[in-house]
């Protein structure tokens, strides 16, 4: 009695066991779901002032980089920069040298979910390079850039010159979109390419003027420079749409049983045939056992 007492409860936390199995397998792989990713984040980017100069002191032999950036920023991270003034060492001697001095220069850029857009706006501003140090390679009374890509909307970029443009000392007329050269003789040639702008389908770039220069004050070589000189940047990239991820399916739970086993011999199998054939093995485990207890008892 105490033998029977003892097997049966194992034999019956056995078979529920099994039918446990039968039922939980299905539920749980019905539900894992497939994992996504979360999608990147647009870009933007504005600068107030980049340079990009050779600079030649006497006569060439002391070449200098004049690599200088104002108010250089670039999010998905928003920023901002107002500083005023650009400097730059070992070109005059033991004196920082003035590149750019401005009365308000602004650099802006900022991200968001299904919004990226940067902008920028310079004015009262004066450049100076080596070699004019009293006389402004170019004066502007104002400039701004702006560059604006949303989900779900064409990229926009706008560029703007406003009020009076001073190059090498002469008051010039930009055409919007053109190309204007001025050239001061025993001084240099200043080429200005004003308003550019450009858009794609998921970006929009701006600037509001791009000097390319060469100075070489009277041809005496004291300071030779060249290169390319940017005012007023602006760039953004459009965040991607976000995606819904699709449900996951559900799988149907039916009880187990012996209906269901006959149709699986119909059918040939399905998606349960594994937890099935491993509760009917338990359950055959367990009969057989209850068989050879009997045969002893008899």
């Amino acid at each position: 009695m105490n033998g029977t007492n003892v097997r049966l409860p194992a034999r019956r936390f056995a078979a529920a066991a099994a039918a446990t199995a039968l039922i939980a397998g299905p539920a749980a792989l019905a539900a894992a779901g497939p994992a996504h990713a979360t999608p990147d984040q647009g870009r933007a980017s504005a600068v107030v002032l980049r340079t990009g100069l050779d600079v030649a002191l006497l006569d060439k032999t002391v070449n200098v980089p004049l690599a200088v950036s104002l108010n250089e920023v670039q999010a998905p991270q928003s920023a901002e920069k107002t500083a005023l003034t650009a400097q730059l060492d070992g070109v005059d001697g033991d004196k920082p040298f003035s590149v750019l001095s401005a009365r308000v220069a602004e650099a802006k850029a900022t991200v968001t979910d299904d919004k990226a857009e940067a902008g920028t706006r310079l004015a009262q501003a004066r450049l100076h390079v080596p070699g004019l140090p009293l006389l402004s390679v170019i004066e502007v009374e104002e400039v701004t850039s702006s560059a604006v890509c949303e989900t779900g909307e064409a990229p926009a970029a706008e560029a703007n010159v406003l009020g009076a443009v001073t190059v090498l000392g002469k008051k010039v007329t930009l055409t919007a979109g053109g190309t204007t050269d001025v050239q001061v003789p025993g001084v240099g040639e200043v080429r200005l390419d004003l308003s550019q702008r450009e858009t794609t389908s998921r970006t929009a770039a701006a600037t509001a003027l791009e000097l390319k220069v060469s100075i070489n004050p009277l041809k005496l070589n004291v300071a030779e420079v060249e290169g390319v000189l940017t005012l007023a940047e602006a760039t953004c990239e459009t965040p991607p749409a976000v995606q819904t991820p699709a449900p996951s399916p559900v799988t149907e739970v039916k009880p187990q049983g012996a209906p269901e086993e006959a149709n699986l011999a119909e059918t040939g199998g399905s998606s349960t045939t594994p937890y099935v054939a491993g509760g009917a093995v338990a359950l055959l485990a367990l009969g057989g056992g209850a068989v050879a207890l009997a045969r002893r008892r008899t």
